[in-house]
This record gives C-alpha cells, sequence and structure tokens, in this order.
C-alpha cells in the first residue's frame, strides 16, 4: 500500500506537469488600429467579436496577446456594454491592459504563438490588408506545422495580399467573411470608402467563398484556416480554434443573441416549425432576445424584394415577436407587405391596430385608403 502510495504522489505532479504542457497554447488576437471616436470619424474593431472570441480563449486555457498594426490603445466601433459578454470583458482588468496597451505587429515574434485571430470590424478594411508586419506574422504560421490561422467577419481582409512563393495562400481554400449581400444591408456607412468588396476580393484571389444568409452562424474550416461569416459566428469560430489546437470546448450556456439567431436558422432551414418556435418564446422568452429575432424578420423582407416566399417569411419572423415586442414602423413594413402578397384582408387589420393607437396614423391611413380604392 505504501508504494503505491508513494507512486501516486510520484505520478501526479508529471500528470499535473502533462495537462500543463498540453494547455501551453499561446494566440495572437488582432485588432484595427484605424477607429476614432468610437466610430464616428473612422471606424474601428468590433468590441463583441473580440470579447467572446476572448473569453472562449480565456476559459479554455490559452494564453492570449493582443496586436495592432500601430501597438498602443486600439478603439472600437460604439457597442452595448450592457451584454454579457462585454461586461465581463470590461469587467477583466487583464483584456482592458491588453487592449489598452496592443502589441504592435512590428514587434511580435510569430515563432511564440500557435494560432492567430483576427477581429473584424469595418475598420479592418482599411489597415490589415496592408500592414507587411501582420502579412509575415501570417506567413510564418503558414509555413510551420500545427499552426492555426483565423480570423471572424471583415478580418478576412488580413489574408488577400499574402502571397507565399507566386501563391496567393488563400488560392483554393474555403474562405467566408462578410458578404457582398451583407454589405449591402448593413454596410452603408462606410462601404462606399473600402478599398474593396471583401467577398470579390476574396474570390478573386482563388478562394472558395462560402456562405449561409446574411447575419446567420457560418464558419469555414479549411486546412488550416478558420473563418466566421459575421458578428454571429464569433463564438462558433473561436471554438473551432480551440478544437484545432487539440482541445476541448468546455462547455458553457449560449448567450441570448447567440440562441435567437440560431433559432432563426433552423426555421430557415425547415430543422424546426414555427409552431415550436412560438411554442418556445412563450416558455423560455427570458432565454432570447426577441429583438435580434424582429429586426432580422425585417431584413429579410427587405432583402427578399419580390420574392413572395422570402417576404412571407419575413413576416413569419416579425408576427413571432409580435406577443413580446412592438414597433410600429415594423408593423407598417407588414401591412405594406401583406398587401404586396395580396392578403388585403390583413394588411387593413394591421392598419386599422395602428389608426386605433394613433400610431403613424397619417401614414396607416392614407394606404389603407389605397387598399379600399384598389379593392373597388
Amino acid at each position: 500500500m505504501r508504494k503505491i502510495f508513494y507512486y501516486v504522489l510520484f505520478l501526479f505532479p508529471l500528470l499535473l506537469n502533462s495537462q500543463a504542457k498540453n494547455n501551453d497554447k499561446k494566440v495572437l488576437m488582432v485588432v484595427s488600429s484605424y477607429g476614432k471616436d468610437l466610430g464616428a470619424t473612422r471606424p474601428g474593431y468590433e468590441f463583441d467579436e473580440f470579447s467572446q472570441a476572448y473569453l472562449i480563449f480565456k476559459n479554455n486555457g490559452l494564453t492570449i496577446d493582443i496586436a495592432s498594426p500601430k501597438g498602443g490603445n486600439v478603439e472600437a466601433d460604439k457597442f452595448n456594454r450592457e451584454k454579457e459578454y462585454n461586461k465581463a470583458v470590461l469587467e477583466d482588468t487583464k483584456a482592458l491592459s491588453l487592449l489598452n496597451n496592443t502589441k504592435a505587429t512590428a514587434n511580435i515574434n510569430a515563432e511564440n504563438y500557435n494560432a492567430i485571430y483576427i477581429v473584424g470590424g469595418k475598420g479592418a478594411m482599411f489597415d490589415l490588408p496592408y500592414d507587411p508586419s501582420l502579412q509575415d506574422i501570417i506567413l510564418n504560421l503558414y509555413n510551420r506545422k500545427e499552426t492555426v490561422i483565423s480570423s471572424v467577419c471583415h478580418g478576412p481582409a488580413s489574408f488577400v495580399n499574402i502571397k507565399n512563393k507566386d501563391e496567393f495562400i488563400i488560392k483554393d481554400v474555403e474562405i467566408t467573411g462578410f458578404c457582398n449581400i451583407e454589405e449591402e444591408l448593413f454596410g452603408k456607412k462606410w462601404v462606399q470608402e473600402f478599398p474593396f468588396s471583401l467577398e470579390s476580393k476574396l474570390k478573386s484571389r482563388g478562394a472558395i467563398f462560402k456562405q449561409t444568409d446574411f447575419m446567420l452562424s457560418k464558419i469555414a474550416v479549411s486546412g488550416k484556416f478558420i473563418t466566421g461569416q459575421n458578428p454571429f459566428s464569433t463564438t462558433k469560430s473561436a471554438e473551432a480554434v480551440v478544437k484545432s489546437l487539440g482541445l476541448t470546448p468546455v462547455k458553457r450556456t449560449l448567450y441570448k443573441d447567440e440562441k435567437s439567431v440560431y433559432l432563426i436558422q433552423d426555421l430557415l432551414n425547415k430543422k424546426k416549425p414555427f409552431v415550436w418556435a412560438e411554442k418556445e418564446l412563450l416558455n423560455n422568452k427570458s432565454s432570447y432576445d426577441i429583438q435580434i429575432i424582429a429586426v432580422y424578420g425585417y431584413y429579410k423582407i427587405l432583402a427578399a424584394k419580390n420574392n413572395r416566399e422570402e417576404l412571407a417569411t419575413g413576416i413569419e419572423l416579425v408576427e413571432l415577436t409580435t406577443p413580446y415586442f412592438f414597433n410600429e414602423h415594423l408593423q407598417f413594413l407588414i401591412a405594406k407587405t401583406y398587401n404586396t402578397l395580396g392578403k388585403k384582408e390583413k394588411a387593413i387589420k394591421v392598419l386599422n391596430e395602428l389608426i386605433s393607437k394613433n400610431l403613424i396614423k397619417e401614414e396607416a391611413q392614407k394606404l389603407l385608403q389605397n387598399i379600399n380604392n384598389s379593392s373597388n
């Protein structure tokens, strides 16, 4: 018994040391230096994307450094400080210190890192593709074994000018990123100033571009590249990095906005029916961000143009949230869409409700009159 005891006593530190070595993985997070005045003057990086990825890396035992082209303090676009993941990072003194004192990419020794994770945000389009030091870091990881090159949203802009010998490193690689339809719907403020369209440029470099419907979760894993399409792809892309480093991501509770996007995705992919979603929201409303579902329905209608099926789906998403979230402009759009679909009675019902509540009454009365005149 004593021999067994001493054997275990001797073996235990070795096991701990072995576990520590297995978890001794280092990731370099990269953010844009371009931002100014919370994105009002110049766009910066997306804090939501940074915070979600940072927390996953931290909670899975990765060592994290943060770099930017210029180094020093970096500025994010305006963000919601009350979101769970943002609050967690804002209360993390180490994370804030790293953000306030980012390492300049010119001072980074790429050999020290197992992975790079490039955070998106519109600022990434302006400085990251043209940073030679960042290109050197990525190329170093590209040419070393057992490394990961990852990014999310506009982060893949960092890859478009990098060649290994005479060939772009993303040639024949499956890549995703903020796609053209997402720029059309959500990128109106800065898109005209972008040096290029991200989706189009990635394709021109020989990448195999992958995407799902706008603002839904999508990641592409291809060789050592891991990319996420948009902000709602952040958590899955960060966890894919953890897996690629040989670790099993710790279990966690999904964020409200994350769960909401997955619910939308299940409905659009017909994995679950709207009847299920009605019951789910009725029983677990507090687990979801209802406004995200409603707003997605709004943009679904805008993006549908003349596609009747897409218009109907947008209406269903908005009406799914109506018992919990009411917006008169959203309801007016529903009335207009019902009218477009020839469902005049439903359009009239929505308009009469707006008029009775004295909400955008003049517009509602005008549309109601047009509907009645067209019916005569």
